[in-house]
This record gives structure tokens, sequence and C-alpha cells, in this order.
């Protein structure tokens, strides 16, 4: 089962609350996870295969910078658990 968290702050960083959050979704039920955020038009995106604490540790979700973003885990309904697979998604163009 999948878990969905958004963030929107007026100031600071978005990235380690929708960590936390990602945390608090673990009982749900995962294979991947990851964060996207947005900075000064860019989105920026961090996502792996594993535990939310193991995909931290690999690829920093907690850095991202931007006071807006969203959190995702993943479970694999469709296609293997794979960091292509991980989600969020962005288009073919970024």
């Amino acid at each position: 089962m999948c878990g969905i968290v958004g963030c929107v702050l007026r100031g600071g960083a978005a990235a380690p609350l929708i960590y936390q959050a990602l945390k608090r979704l673990e009982y749900r039920g995962y294979d991947s996870a990851g964060v996207a955020t947005i900075s000064d038009g860019v989105i920026h995106v961090r996502k792996d295969v594993g535990k939310v604490d193991e995909i931290q540790e690999r690829v920093d979700l907690q850095g991202l910078p931007g006071s807006v973003g969203v959190g995702h885990t993943r479970w694999a309904t469709h296609g293997a658990p794979s960091k292509e697979n991980a989600h969020p998604h962005l288009d073919c163009e970024g």
C-alpha cells in the first residue's frame, strides 16, 4: 500500500518534515520511497529502494532544498521494486 504526504511551508525546509512523515507511514508497508521538492523553479528528487532510514543514509532525503514538497512510499503492484520505479516520478524532460 502506498503513502503520500505533501508539505507547504511559509519558510524553512520541507524535506525534513516530509522525511519524518514518511517514517510514520512505514507501518503501511512499502518497497521504496522518495521525496521531491521545488526550489527556485527547479524540482529536486531523491528516491531509492528500501526502508526510509536506509534510503536517507544513501541519498539524504532531508537535504533537499525548498519549502514545498511531496513524499511517497511505494508498494510494487506493477513493475519490480527498483530505483527507476520508485516514486515520485518526473516526466521525460525532468
